[in-house]
């Protein structure tokens, strides 16, 4: 797949058809769309085009609110529209010069001239130029001016998608994950770099790997102790373990902690990338009395883990 961060750069696409959203998590209602507007390309023989803004434009509208945190990050959604069979991502920098746009050159000088579309996939609901006035009685009013078609996305599929991004948020913020896969299609993940730690784990025998997320918009899991798979950068393997999210509060911990114990693994990996998929909650975090009932809780929780993996792997 072509990433696009700038229309400058983007090469003549025949036959384009297009949609255009923010598409995080790019879940089950999204998958949706994209196979909608895999297959009306395919019809033209034509080349299929995700159109995406960044930042967020939320953020730059509404930026008094309180930040969001996304399901994915850019590099994230690119890689999944890509599994999809996307062939060409673009990315629009959204700044308040392009809110600002009214919706007949957001037509016209914005999807037209840069894209040249055969066909606009897109929803009933969907808005657009300044003040959001533009919608898609206007795009199909300007089609046979602008010779496209415009395609719409049924509204239970519209529906779908704005309630499934805001329950799998809602669900991966209470850690429950599960219920969060169901909805996405796949197992939540996040990724970040294996850091030094103070190497409590190794002196209880629960070596663990430090994990840094460098990406603060990225939503991570509530906290707590949590099944998952990992892979290591340079490493085509999968490993199975058991995650913490949390203070470690049994040894007066203050800072928050995302550390995974990875089982029957013994190799340092120390500043490599480290990808987490989050399969399953097994507890809150809980403040022991002693080390010792610590040690007991932690091999019980392998023993559930390791139970999960004969099931479900």
């Amino acid at each position: 797949m072509k990433i696009y961060n700038n229309i400058s750069t983007l090469p003549s696409i025949q036959n384009a058809v297009i949609t255009i959203g923010t598409f995080d998590g790019v879940h089950q209602g999204h998958q949706k769309v994209i196979e909608q507007l895999l297959m009306e390309a395919k019809e033209i023989n034509g080349s299929a085009i995700v159109i995406t803004f960044y930042p967020h434009p939320r953020q730059v509208i509404a930026s008094h609110l309180s930040p969001i945190l996304h399901l994915n990050t850019l590099e994230e959604k690119a890689n999944l529209l890509e599994k999809m069979g996307i062939e060409h991502l673009v990315v629009i920098p959204f700044d308040k010069t392009f809110s600002e746009q009214s919706a007949d050159s957001y037509i016209k000088d914005f999807l037209v001239e840069t894209f040249h579309p055969k066909k606009i996939v897109i929803g009933y609901d969907h808005k657009f130029g300044k003040d959001r006035l533009g919608d898609f009685e206007l795009l199909k009013n300007k089609a046979s001016t602008y010779h496209y078609e415009v395609v719409e996305i049924p509204a239970h599929i519209l529906s779908d998608i704005t309630i499934s991004s805001t329950k799998i948020r809602n669900k991966i913020m209470e850690g429950k994950v599960e219920e969060a896969n169901e909805l996405l299609g796949y197992h939540y993940f996040f990724s970040g770099l294996v850091t030094h730690g103070k190497k409590i784990g190794r002196t209880i025998g629960f070596p663990t790997a430090n994990i840094e997320v460098s990406n603060g918009e990225k939503l991570i899991p509530r906290e707590g102790v949590y099944i998952v798979t990992v892979n290591i950068s340079d490493d085509e393997k999968s490993y199975r373990g058991m995650m913490n999210i949390g203070t470690r509060p049994t040894f007066d911990g203050a800072e928050k902690k995302i550390e995974v114990n990875v089982f029957n693994f013994d190799e340092e990996i120390y500043d490599k990338k480290i990808t987490v998929f989050c399969e399953k909650k097994i507890r809150d975090e809980i403040k022991f009395n002693n080390v010792e009932n610590l040690i007991q809780q932690l091999q019980s929780d392998k023993l559930l883990a390791e139970d999960y993996f004969k099931l479900n792997h």
